[in-house]
């Protein structure tokens, strides 16, 4: 895999809409950089990789949670 992935790229490897990976890049979810005279985002793989990451944490982290709130209820 090239060490830069366009936002086409990011939204194939998430499997996600290019709308929807551009989000991710405007909100700073994803880090990105702007590269060329139009201005087209590029992701670096190690920060896609990172951010995959971090969301596997989080998504944990709210099963965990979840998971204690039930056994709280019963």
């Amino acid at each position: 895999m090239p060490r830069f992935l366009t936002l086409a790229d990011v939204a194939e490897i998430l499997n996600v809409s290019a709308a929807q990976a551009y989000a991710l890049v405007r909100s700073g979810a994803l880090p990105a950089i702007k590269v060329g005279g139009r201005g087209q985002w590029r992701i670096e793989e190690q920060r896609l990789e990172d951010y995959i990451c971090q969301q596997y944490a989080a998504t944990a982290q709210q099963a965990a949670e979840s998971a204690a709130a039930r056994l709280t209820l019963t």
